[in-house]
């Protein structure tokens, strides 16, 4: 019996972009695809480094393929384009937005030698989700439109969510604050006043937490939760890059 894959949404593919001996893993968050990331990526990448943004199983391509996902399968995706970026990269740094920054915190702790941790609205807690902690049904809750600012912006997501992934993202977000104290990675968290769907706080947890030395906390002051996609995605390619020669100076 042969198994077919599922198809990828036209503009939610992973992408790479060749640049210096700095690496970057890029991560979007639940629900969202590299399309979310993009943008920064690309600006990144104008800085001079090297970009990898990975497609975290499940998100891109079909709900009932979302709905067989595996929190450990999201969390090998980025060890996966961390080992890819560290054969050819002096330094690799990770960036992840909302469940992207979780799961990077996440690495990073187990990868000590990852040279530095920037954070998008990291998630810790979701509290639009909280009352389906111990659901069993419904099997699919519908998704509000994406938390953004810039009513131009547009982001490739599903209309709604599989009860089996939002479970999937309650166990990253517990295993992530359980390991908060094992992250020793300098980590910088970039966090929107105004989020509708993480708690601004979440990003006051993981600074006072986290065992770095170095670690600091920036506001953004015009985005909401997918500050990627919003007015201030070019704030933060000039933040995460002050940030990383910082750390690549020092």
């Amino acid at each position: 019996m042969s198994i077919t894959k599922a198809k990828i949404m036209n503009g939610a593919e992973s992408f790479f972009l060749k640049g210096n001996k700095i690496g970057i893993v890029l991560s979007h968050g639940f629900v969202g695809t590299p399309q979310s990331v993009r943008e920064v990526g690309e600006l990144l990448n104008q800085y001079g480094y090297t970009v990898l943004a990975p497609r975290l199983t499940g998100h891109g391509t079909t709900i009932s393929d979302f709905e067989t996902a595996k929190h450990t399968e999201w969390l090998k995706d980025l060890e996966n384009a961390y080992l890819t970026l560290k054969e050819t990269c002096e330094e690799v740094f990770i960036i992840g937005q909302s469940m992207g920054g979780a799961l990077s915190l996440q690495l990073a702790a187990i990868n000590p030698e990852i040279k530095g941790v920037v954070t998008i609205n990291a998630a810790l807690h979701v509290p639009a989700y909280d009352k389906y902690a111990n659901a069993s049904v419904p099997r699919f809750i519908p998704e509000d439109a994406p938390d953004i600012k810039d009513p131009t912006a547009e982001e490739i997501t599903y209309d709604s969510v599989p009860l089996s992934a939002v479970h999937e993202l309650q166990k990253v977000l517990r295993q992530t604050i359980d390991r908060l104290g094992d992250v020793h990675n300098p980590v910088l968290a970039l966090v929107s006043e105004d989020d509708h769907v993480v708690p601004p706080s979440d990003s006051k947890q993981i600074v006072k937490e986290v065992s770095s030395h170095t670690k600091a906390r920036i506001l953004l002051k015009n985005s909401y939760h997918v500050a990627s996609l919003d007015y201030d995605k070019k704030l933060i390619a000039y933040y995460s890059h002050v940030f990383i020669t910082k750390m690549i100076n020092n």
